[in-house]
């Protein structure tokens, strides 16, 4: 069994007032007994004004949002995954990069959004990530981190089964999601296709997420949870940011498994044959 922490958090467009959410964040995740915390998508700074926000983001080598949290996981000797900071990456476009940080401060891995959300939503809303940012070449699973082989997706890649799948077939045990939903999209979908990804898959999903009304202006939907490989909510948050905790017990799985062995049966999908 491992306890870990979920921070849902309201980033705003101040990194230091990020990098300290983040650091008190870890001290109240050790003290509460868990081996590792798990932080949402954009947990460095969230700002839609690109002027603005543009003189704020570094190289991953000098991201002082990361330096923070990297110390702060040293003194705490805790695990921390950082949902995602934007940081600037080869080719003039920034990345959206997660990253698994050991108790020693060191990087243990990193992962870059695969899936950009380029929409125009109902709402009058129009978002265009690959505008910014570059999609991921790769998916991750990190070995021997409190809740087994993590696989990292964020946000967005919810909506991609074939990276769970994979995901689930080279190892994973849990799976997390770290995002910044919008409302409606929240609302709708959030909890239904976490809950779906981890039957599917046979694993845990943990997903940090953004919540309430942020500087910049945009409303992030919560509700941060963790699911079981059954599909059953081990957590579930409100709206409002805060900190929770959730255990993880690994063996659920080889039971979950045991009784529905669908990664077993999985075969090659063959060409789709139009009638």
């Amino acid at each position: 069994m491992s306890r870990i922490a979920l921070l849902q958090a309201q980033t705003g467009v101040d990194p230091a007032r990020n990098a300290a959410a983040l650091v008190d964040a870890a001290g109240q995740a050790r003290a509460g007994g868990a081996a590792m915390l798990f932080t949402p998508e954009m947990s460095g700074l969230l700002d839609r004004d690109r002027e603005r926000a543009s003189g704020h983001y570094r190289s991953q080598e000098d991201d002082p949002v990361l330096a923070a949290v990297r110390d702060a996981a040293a003194r705490e000797g805790l695990w921390v995954h950082v949902g995602s900071l934007a940081v600037r990456s080869d080719g003039g476009k920034l990345a959206n990069r997660a990253f698994v940080i050991d108790p020693a401060g060191g990087i243990r891995a990193t992962y870059d959004k695969l899936h950009l959300f380029d929409v125009d939503l109902p709402t009058g809303e129009s978002w265009r990530e690959s505008a910014s940012y570059a999609p991921g070449e790769r998916a991750v699973v990190v070995e021997g981190t409190p809740v087994g082989n993590l696989g990292l997706a964020i946000c967005y890649d919810l909506r991609f089964p074939a990276l769970f799948a994979a995901l689930a077939e080279a190892g994973a045990e849990t799976i997390a999601v770290p995002a910044a939903f919008t409302v409606p999209t929240g609302q709708a979908h959030w909890q239904v296709l976490l809950r779906a990804r981890a039957i599917e898959a046979g694993l845990f999903v943990v997903a940090a997420a953004q919540a309430g009304r942020h500087e910049d202006g945009r409303e992030t939907y919560g509700h941060s949870l963790v699911a079981d490989p059954w599909g059953k909510l081990l957590l579930e948050m409100d709206g409002a940011p805060g900190l929770a905790f959730a255990d993880v017990e690994l063996e659920e799985i080889r039971r979950v498994r045991g009784r529905v062995p669908a990664l077993d049966h999985r075969r090659p999908i063959p060409p789709v044959e139009r009638c």
